[in-house]
């Protein structure tokens, strides 16, 4: 199976089901993974026998009407890009200055099913956040205790009236996670399994009433300097932290 192949396999993860109605007509996400790719290959440069070095930062541009039925996906659809991007720059041994950053952008100069890709060097390190997604919404988990219900003194408040006012927690110690049933009414499912107490593995679904609950551990490019002369170091390397994958000490 080919690089591109895995592109397409990958996104169909974003766009099954009810999204795959959203790209009916106008740009498709495969389209952008195919522009990131050749974006990718034409500006690797060649920094030296075993490094060479691609872009890290990606402004995706469409048009206005491709641009809206992008965005309803809400972050999935970034997400994916953003690991395919990764996973095309492992399989070309490409090294990147920084964490791959993408955003999407609204160009009203653009016609429907055309998009144009802007990328650079910027180099950074990359930061690792834990954010819950809630019915296609995104909360980083700021605090050490977010609580989630339907009660309006929840820190995550979910118009689902088959969950409690106050039905489960995340706890957050800075490296790992854990959800916590709070006593509910209607309990909590952990990956489709009652749950009381648990850890949480990044990807994994946590079930209150109707609403789907997705834990995950984002990596984020921090803020740096364009990198003029495309000389760097080596972006840190990911090792297992009992579950999670972040940067090496």
């Amino acid at each position: 199976m080919g690089i591109l192949d895995n592109f397409e396999k990958g996104l169909e993860r974003a766009v099954n089901g009810a999204f795959a109605k959203t790209f009916r007509s106008g740009l498709q996400p495969v389209e952008i993974t195919s522009a990131l790719r050749r974006e990718l290959d034409t500006k690797a440069a060649v920094v030296s026998r075993d490094r060479i070095l691609a872009p890290n930062r990606f402004v995706v541009r469409m048009s206005h009407e491709d641009y809206q039925r992008m965005t309803n996906l809400g972050p999935t659809l970034v997400d994916e890009l953003t690991e395919l991007v990764q996973q095309h720059g492992r399989e070309q041994r490409y090294q990147f200055a920084g964490g791959v950053s993408i955003a999407l952008s609204d160009d009203r100069g653009l016609s429907e099913g055309m998009v144009q890709i802007d990328s650079s060097t910027i180099k950074g390190s990359v930061t690792w956040t834990p954010v819950v997604d809630v019915n296609g919404k995104r909360y980083p988990l700021t605090k050490s205790h977010t609580v989630i219900g339907r009660g309006s003194d929840a820190d995550i408040t979910v118009d689902d009236t088959g969950t409690s006012r106050r039905h489960v927690e995340i706890l957050w110690d800075g490296s790992r996670a854990q959800v916590r049933d709070l006593g509910s009414t209607n309990g909590s499912q952990l990956n489709g399994s009652p749950v009381k107490q648990a850890i949480l593995e990044p990807d994994s679904v946590v079930t209150i009433g109707r609403t789907r609950i997705v834990f995950r551990v984002i990596a984020q490019a921090a803020a740096g300097e364009p990198v003029a002369d495309r000389r760097h170091e080596s972006p840190p390397e990911r090792h297992d932290m009992g579950g999670f994958w972040g940067p090496s000490a």
